[in-house]
């Protein structure tokens, strides 16, 4: 079967969408990297707070008062050692949720800005796409920033043992996840009930996802250690356990990277359809 010359313009003409596309994609999200450029300083403190006060509070405040909350000497250590990959998922995750979809419910509200990225000429998808790789790249850059703050603040030492094939693959699939959650969220919350964003995501997510202690130790508790396999965050700070710790107990990594594929696809998915069906509306 021979190709004619308009199957093989059709092929060209598919490929000049697909560049131009990307253009405009890597447009838009050179826009969202000026913009957190110009606002650095605000972004240094969003990102640097909340795990800030985790990791003083945690592993700084209650060794020095003698009621630190993993026991106390080696065990104190441990639980600083613990905390660490819990500490860096949570930030991963919700800088995504605090980029990408509480922005987004002020522009499909007041502001009204999705619609004039909405006539950037990119495909829908296009648009969820730069939204997701923006939340991605600050989610990677609150991963970068929380380091130092975990390694430095302990009053107790942290032993750390960098796996860095896994590390380096863990934190970017754990990024975009975190993206396409927060694209996610802000397509499906109505701008009028934001607070439900906290209420009913953001302390579920945090206090059932492995955060300060790991998935295995939730085994006398059978039905809640199956009951959390749909927070993604598990996978995130199980994964981020293997990649930073020896011996402290972790799910298999091949469940952890088929969860965050699955999770990820998933969402990518979901929030499309969200996107698309708010910007029609």
């Amino acid at each position: 079967m021979t190709m004619t010359a308009t199957d093989r313009a059709s092929i060209r003409a598919a490929h000049v969408s697909k560049w131009a596309y990307s253009k405009v994609i890597f447009a838009l999200l050179s826009r969202d990297v000026a913009v957190l450029k110009k606002n650095l300083k605000f972004f240094l403190i969003r990102v640097i707070m909340q795990p800030l006060l985790f990791v003083f509070v945690f592993t700084y405040v209650f060794p020095k008062i003698g009621q630190g909350v993993g026991g106390s000497g080696a065990k104190a250590s441990e639980f600083s050692t613990l905390l660490v990959a819990g500490v860096v998922g949570i930030s991963i995750i919700f800088q995504a949720v605090q980029a990408v979809a509480l922005p987004l419910v002020q522009e499909f509200g007041y502001t009204k800005e999705i619609e004039d990225r909405a006539l950037a000429p990119v495909p829908i998808w296009g648009l969820a796409l730069e939204k997701i790789l923006s939340g991605a790249i600050q989610s990677l850059l609150a991963a970068i920033v929380v380091f130092p703050i975990v390694l430095l603040i302990p009053a107790t030492p942290v032993h750390l043992h960098f796996d860095w094939p896994v590390l380096l693959t863990i934190v970017p699939l754990s990024a975009v996840l975190s993206g396409a959650l927060g694209l996610t969220i802000g397509t499906l919350i109505p701008p009028n009930q934001v607070p439900l964003i906290f209420a009913i995501i953001v302390l579920p997510i945090t206090f059932l996802g492995a955060v300060y202690y790991p998935w295995a130790a939730l085994t006398p508790i059978e039905w809640l250690k199956i009951a959390v396999l749909i927070n993604p965050l598990i996978y995130i700070n199980e994964g981020l356990r293997a990649a930073l710790t020896h011996g402290v107990p972790h799910m298999a990594l091949g469940y952890v990277y088929l969860a965050l594929v699955a999770f990820t696809l998933v969402l990518l998915v979901v929030s499309t359809k969200g996107l698309r069906r708010r910007i029609v509306s």
